[in-house]
């Protein structure tokens, strides 16, 4: 191939790859915790009914509908949730995420976890 089909591709090849991917920005570590069935139903802040199956968050400042990237910093895993509720209220904690969310990054069974946040643009 020649050189100018080469810039010719690059051209138009790169700003899919700019928009495929997501830039992250952090914005802190800490503590999460996650609730499950027993708030199945319940109405969040947002107004939604909160699904314990849903990758979903609470956190006390992000605009609802916010994604977050939120890792497991024990084990590296990441899940991505959209926050539709308010909390954690535990002053200890940076957020509460669904059951769903907690098992895809393996903090089930502990109920909690040291975990890094970052904000999905």
């Amino acid at each position: 191939m020649h050189k100018r089909h080469y810039l010719a591709l690059a051209l138009i090849v790169l700003p899919v790859l700019a928009q495929a991917g997501d830039s992250r920005v952090e914005i802190g570590t800490g503590l999460a915790s996650y609730y499950g069935a027993e708030l199945s139903g319940n109405r969040t802040a947002s107004g939604e009914r909160f699904d314990p199956n849903a990758m979903t968050a609470a956190h006390r400042t992000l605009s609802f509908g916010t994604r977050v990237v939120v890792t497991n910093l024990a084990n590296g895993q990441e899940v991505i949730v959209r926050v539709n509720d308010r909390g954690p209220w535990s002053k200890s904690r940076i957020m509460d995420i669904s059951y769903a969310a907690a098992k895809q990054i393996g903090m089930h069974r502990s109920g909690t976890a040291k975990v890094k946040l970052e904000l999905l643009d």
